[in-house]
């Protein structure tokens, strides 16, 4: 993917040109190395081929907005298929500025649309990985005549009415010459295919829409939002065509304890003051269980302690993150007379007497020193 060219260099347009500039460069450029204004030139075709690619995404608006956030790596679906499938407009603006006729030719059989699921996973099912079970509604291959739509599965033939090119052409005349119009063939539905003996599981196309449970596999440290790609596992394509494949966005749920940052955990933790003021041990919750944590003597609110190798792992490496448990002392509501006693005999101790440090009462006395 990484030697594609560009869409918008393709096209000669910027990033912020108008869908109405897009369109106008498409058909000048169009114009200019169309196959039957340079005909047995293989270079001109190719980089025909190359502008109708790029124009079925820029002249989409939603197509373009997924090129624009994820560039040829977008989930395809519907949005870059054949791009020879969409000719058929140009056709009518070519013979409109040229006259003549394009060569009918059998229309390509579409690759399967893309399809995207949203699974919801746990943090702890994060940090382990975890396969899961999904059920998947999509259009698939139909098993009963293995795709060839016919009830003999001998396929179809080419349309009577269109001579299998799948598009049926119409001139009128009019006050400045002759228009021929193009469009889809009403006999066949635009496929150039009739089948004489429709399957009656899929009404003769050859897929039909079915429930089918799937298998995911998500890596430990999986990043939220990631899309995993499963090959093959989209919709069917058109009598044979290839399938398209499956993305599955994965998003952590929220966690009652923990926020995450990348492969990190944050959570907060209170602690008696007593613990804050001699030190301690206490028991702190992790994605694997309980973990004991020493709390050093004179540990303040607001301070962050780390628990090293008990984050997340990254999804490429497994080098696994750390816990910061942020500490917030907690002060006691209810005191008991006993309590209260050896409270008030560390008062009278000194106890109750901030050590600042050139900290707030400092910057305030000095504050008030410079007003005066």
């Amino acid at each position: 993917m990484a030697d594609r060219r560009d869409y918008y260099d393709t096209l000669g347009v910027g990033r912020t040109s108008s869908q109405e500039e897009i369109k106008r460069s498409f058909r000048r450029l169009a114009r200019r190395h169309h196959p039957d204004v340079n005909p047995n030139d293989s270079e001109s075709e190719a980089r025909f081929k190359e502008i109708a690619e790029a124009y079925e995404v820029l002249g989409d608006p939603e197509r373009r907005a997924m090129y624009d956030q994820f560039g040829h790596a977008a989930p395809t679906g519907a949005m870059v298929g054949d791009f020879w499938d969409d000719l058929g407009g140009f056709g009518d603006l070519f013979e409109a500025f040229f006259g003549g006729r394009r060569a009918a030719t059998r229309p390509r059989r579409r690759r399967g649309a893309d399809l995207r699921y949203d699974l919801a996973i746990t943090l702890e099912e994060v940090a382990s990985g975890v396969e899961r079970s999904i059920e998947a509604k999509r259009v698939r291959r139909c098993a009963e005549c293995e795709g060839t739509g016919s009830q003999s599965k001998s396929g179809g033939e080419d349309c009577g009415r269109c001579g299998g090119s799948g598009q049926v052409r119409q001139t009128r005349a009019t006050p400045i010459g002759q228009f021929t119009t193009v469009g889809a063939c009403p006999a066949c539905g635009g496929s150039g295919v009739t089948v004489a003996d429709p399957c009656p599981k899929c009404e003769g196309q050859g897929r039909r829409v079915t429930e089918e449970e799937l298998s995911v596999t998500i890596p430990a440290g999986v990043e939220d939002g990631v899309s995993l790609r499963i090959e093959g596992e989209g919709e069917a394509g058109e009598r044979g065509a290839p399938p398209g494949d499956l993305y599955v966005v994965v998003h952590a749920k929220e966690h009652e304890v923990f926020q995450r940052r990348g492969r990190e955990l944050l959570c907060e933790m209170p602690i008696a003051f007593t613990t804050a003021a001699l030190g301690g041990k206490v028991m702190i919750p992790t994605l694997e269980g309980t973990k004991e944590l020493t709390i050093p003597a004179g540990t303040q609110t607001g301070e962050r302690l780390v628990v090293r190798d008990r984050g997340l792992p990254d999804m490429r490496t497994g080098v696994r993150g750390s816990i910061h448990v942020v500490v917030r002392v907690a002060t006691p509501r209810k005191l008991t007379e006993r309590q209260r006693e050896l409270l008030g005999e560390f008062a009278q101790e000194g106890g109750d007497q901030v050590e600042d440090e050139k900290g707030w009462f400092s910057r305030l006395r000095e504050a008030l020193r410079g007003e005066n």
